[in-house]
């Protein structure tokens, strides 16, 4: 699993930019309606494993609330921080067509929300339906500010599956006993890895499998013969996740706010950022099944959370309860090929109803690779060691600047960042057996990749073993991407292209790129904007404007956060 200081000093990812439309809403019944949010951000008391601690919240509670829309909808979100780091906030999965203002990635498309100031978001939900998130996008806030987004289908249609009974949302997390700021902090001062979470959560609590935790454990009470539809949010930090029902199969019908041809299953494997829609029916005897979470972590040498969270799927009736729900075992914290397996299980549902139109004519191909690698630290100050842990995207890593990309290349400015990152790393190299003769040292740089409007794109993220094999969750802002490949050791561009699938790939905004093997994604540059790639274990595209109004961005809000620290 890709390393948690990716998140801070990060893959340096992609950009895509396009022009500038003012927003305007309707306000007939008949059409999409408009929801108002207030998000309040402050520190709030929360007890776990037997201590209590102040943590940053939003609305004090963990995970955090709800946003809830139909397609077509818009939500207006005041965001008001009060407390003691700048923060923004991203709608994980949104396309926001035109509108990359309000995408929320920090130094990217906006500043942060200083302590004691708001800002407004508006979002808008045109093309996604199923289950999407919201999580902070500054440093590690995102460990507690996080929430889950649900999208219903637009007034007049309904679900590609039959209506379930209930809907329920399951958010996966971690658990820190520390403060996550000083956590990541103290990483940044050794030069080393921050600390692992002391426990992964759902819906915001451990599970009886740790102390102090049984009388909090959540609990979900079901009907017998009933389906149930789960929408599953992977929230975690700092490993994949594995999750499933002790004696109840799972059937997967969408992932990332789009639907996908159903899949029964006895667990599913989630990376960080992902989302999925399950449906589970209630088909046992009466009595108490254990919802289970347990971690996937492929990276060598390096400690990991290897604990298992726990919920409790508990049937109604009369029944004299067991001292202890029925268990199962999840594949191992080292199975990646079980991880991989189900990945390969998935595909669009590519009907009539919901078409799909997979890129065939590509005009621009990368291959990038995702690495860990060292940052000498200045004079040698890390503490304990003399170079710093990074993280890289073709051995480049992320350098923040003084004001957000989106703001430089809206106002043509030159010296914010340069255009030069590399179709191709510029050292080949067998990637997944050593590192060759690439450097171990990443190059800190603001490098994006200008995309012309229309290109279709395709991807190959690559692992690589310099530092040591990690797995990298991949994500995308402003677009969902299909995933037409996926595979283990060195990307072959003479036969590996062979195999794609580019009649019902599964499109996703998250994917997980496997210790030592490869991804092939596959999009349409048709969202003008500053758009982040990056490693969702904690940095660019800019696609420019199209020949239009229509295919350009919107203009800057004119209430945008100051860059200023005054």
């Amino acid at each position: 699993m890709g390393s948690q200081l990716s998140f801070i000093l990060g893959f340096f990812g992609l950009f895509l930019l396009h022009k500038l439309v003012p927003i305007m809403f309707q306000s007939h019944t008949t059409q999409p309606k408009v929801h108002y949010y207030d998000f309040v951000l402050k520190d709030s008391n929360f007890t776990r494993l037997c201590s209590t601690k102040s943590m940053l919240t939003v609305n004090e509670s963990f995970p955090g609330p709800t946003i809830r829309v139909r397609k077509g909808d818009t939500a207006i979100i005041n965001v008001h921080n009060y407390g003691r780091y700048g923060v923004t906030i991203h709608w994980h999965g949104v396309k926001q067509p035109r509108n990359p203002w309000y995408d929320g990635p920090e130094n990217i498309t906006q500043c942060a929300i200083r302590p004691g100031h708001n800002f407004t978001y508006v979002v808008f939900f045109t093309a996604e339906e199923g289950t999407l998130w919201w999580h902070a996008h500054s440093d590690w806030t995102r460990a507690t500010v996080h929430g889950p987004i649900i999208i219903l289908p637009a007034l007049g249609t309904t679900y590609p599956f039959p209506q379930p009974y209930e809907e329920h949302t399951i958010v996966l997390g971690s658990w820190f006993k520390g403060d996550v700021m000083s956590i990541i902090s103290e990483a940044m001062y050794t030069g080393g890895r921050p600390n692992s979470s002391d426990a992964h959560t759902i819906n915001g609590q451990p599970g009886d499998l740790y102390p102090c935790s049984n009388q909090t454990t959540y609990r979900l009470k079901v009907k017998p013969g009933k389906t149930y539809l789960l929408r599953i949010v992977n929230a975690v930090m700092d490993v994949e996740i594995f999750f499933g029902i002790a004696n109840h199969n799972l059937t997967v019908v969408g992932q990332d706010g789009s639907y996908l041809k159903p899949v029964t299953t006895d667990y599913i494997s989630t990376t960080s950022g992902q989302t999925f829609d399950v449906l589970v029916t209630t088909n046992q005897d009466p009595s108490l099944y254990y919802m289970i979470a347990s971690p996937l972590f492929d990276g060598q040498y390096t400690p990991f959370d290897n604990s298992t969270s726990t919920s409790i799927l508990e049937y109604e009736g009369d029944y004299t309860p067991p001292s202890t729900p029925v268990f199962r075992f999840l594949p191992g914290c080292n199975d990646t090929d079980a991880a991989v397996s189900f990945s390969k299980r998935l595909r669009s549902l590519a009907s009539k109803e919901y078409p799909i139109d997979v890129p065939k004519t590509i005009t621009t191909t990368m291959l990038i690779t995702t690495d860990m690698n060292h940052i000498p630290c200045p004079n040698k100050s890390c503490a304990a060691h003399g170079d710093r842990l990074a993280s890289s995207l073709s051995n480049f890593s992320f350098v923040t600047r003084p004001i957000d990309i989106l703001q430089a290349y809206t106002r043509n400015l030159s010296d914010i960042y340069t255009t030069d990152f590399p179709d191709v790393p510029y050292v080949i190299y067998n990637f997944t057996g050593g590192k060759g003769n690439a450097s171990e040292y990443t190059t800190p740089a603001t490098r994006v990749k200008m995309l012309n409007y229309g290109e279709q794109v395709e991807m190959v993220f690559q692992g690589t073993t310099i530092v040591g094999p990690e797995s990298h969750p991949m994500h995308l802002h402003g677009y969902s991407f299909y995933v037409v490949g996926l595979g283990y050791w060195n990307f072959d561009y003479g036969s590996d292209p062979v195999s794609f699938n580019l009649i019902d790939p599964p499109k996703v905004n998250t994917i997980m790129v496997p210790a030592k093997g490869w991804v092939a994604i596959r999009f349409v540059a048709d969202n003008p904007g500053a758009w982040l790639m990056h490693c969702h274990l904690a940095r660019h595209l800019i696609v420019k404007n199209g020949p239009s109004n229509d295919t350009s961005i919107r203009p800057r809000p004119s209430y945008m956060p100051s860059c200023s620290s005054s």
